[in-house]
């Protein structure tokens, strides 16, 4: 099955959070249940962050003229901090995301759920079954 694929531009677009077009709808569900969703998540997350921490570097470094190395332990801290609560968050973010391209509350995990279930089956009928030998 071939699944349509945004452009670059409709990708920022939602990894800051935008909606896309109908026709991007299997698209986001495939990025909600892929087995990579959760690095897919952190790298939407490290989008919206990267030009932030531009900036505050540009103001505190370039601008007032801070150390840097408490300049970079800022940012890091920023980035810890920024991706910690990401995670602590991630699979309510996705399934709101997936909801808001029209599928139901929780599909996402409801999908991602299926798709471990069925791999955990496939592997159990391929080595755990009775004829296997150790």
């Amino acid at each position: 099955m071939s699944v349509n694929r945004p452009n670059p531009a409709q990708w920022l677009w939602y990894a800051v959070g935008g909606k896309l077009p109908d026709r991007y709808r299997e698209w986001v569900l495939h990025d909600a249940t892929v087995p990579t969703w959760l690095f897919r998540h952190v790298l939407r997350r490290l989008v919206v962050i990267v030009p932030i921490l531009a900036v505050l570097y540009l103001v505190l470094r370039v601008w007032l003229g801070f150390d840097l190395m408490i300049v970079l332990i800022g940012l890091g801290l920023g980035v810890y901090a920024g991706l910690y609560y990401s995670l602590i968050f991630c699979t309510h973010s996705v399934d709101s995301r997936v909801t808001r391209h029209g599928y139901p509350d929780q599909y996402a995990s409801q999908v991602r759920k299926a798709l471990k279930e069925a791999e955990r089956e496939r592997y159990n009928a391929t080595w755990r079954n009775g004829d296997a030998t150790s």
